[in-house]
């Protein structure tokens, strides 16, 4: 927590951030039964045509047990190792959890951008804090989530009479840009293509790394990587 708060002044929220980024990045963790090995991707589109021009895993062992709101200590080591990978710096980073819609105002996407300097938003399936109502039906609206007083993010409909997702700003970005690019980004489902492609491929890697350590009698504790790859 001491981290957080000191970590907190540097998030940038003048923004605007990139209007029309080129390449985006998603991110995702996915966790083996039982908590002990994690697997992270990263996967980078084009922003235009939304294929993936590059992505990158890291597998390895969680530091410490679920905590709520210590997400980003937990998934920070292999999500980093993950980007270094990458052959592709992209220009927007979109990750599967929160930015300032936290109760430290620092979610993993605050986390992310200022470590990476990269502008970066938070996209959840569910909220962490705050209170909202209930955004119309049609896809592209919103309200206000908030917390405290405070406009933390937006709950924002990607799909006609689907479940909202929850959009913060994470880093060097602003909540108006960080909404458009999410609506960019979801043209046929709820949750951004980043998502969904960082989802398979963490799944993915997670599988070939539980694989590999009942095959070797390994205990998961070292670290795997494997490098980028363009397809």
């Amino acid at each position: 927590m001491a981290v957080q708060e000191e970590l907190r002044p540097l998030v940038d929220l003048a923004g605007p951030g990139p209007s029309a980024p080129a390449t985006v990045a998603g991110l995702d963790v996915a966790y083996a039964e039982g908590g002990d090995l994690l697997a992270a991707a990263v996967t980078v589109l084009d922003a235009r045509t939304l294929a993936v021009v590059d992505s990158a895993v890291g597998v390895g062992r969680p530091a410490f047990g679920y905590v709520p709101g210590l997400f980003a200590f937990r998934e920070l080591p292999a999500l980093l190792a993950a980007l270094d990978r990458l052959t592709t710096t992209p220009d927007l980073l979109v990750c599967d959890g929160h930015g300032l819609a936290h109760p430290r105002r620092f979610g993993l996407a605050c986390h992310l951008g200022v470590i990476t300097g990269l502008p970066a938003i938070g996209v959840a399936k569910t909220p962490l804090v705050g209170v909202w109502d209930q955004p119309s039906a049609e896809r592209g609206s919103w309200s206000s989530l908030r917390d405290g007083g405070e406009v933390v993010g937006r709950v924002l409909r990607t799909r006609d009479g689907v479940k909202p997702v929850f959009v913060s700003v994470g880093h060097r970005m602003s909540l108006e840009n960080a909404t458009a690019q999410v609506l960019a980004l979801t043209p046929r489902y709820r949750l951004p293509e980043t998502t969904r492609t960082a989802d398979r491929l963490c799944r993915d890697a997670l599988a070939e790394a539980e694989q590999a350590r009942w095959l070797a009698g390994q205990s998961g504790h070292q670290e795997v990587g494997r490098r980028s790859r363009k397809p």
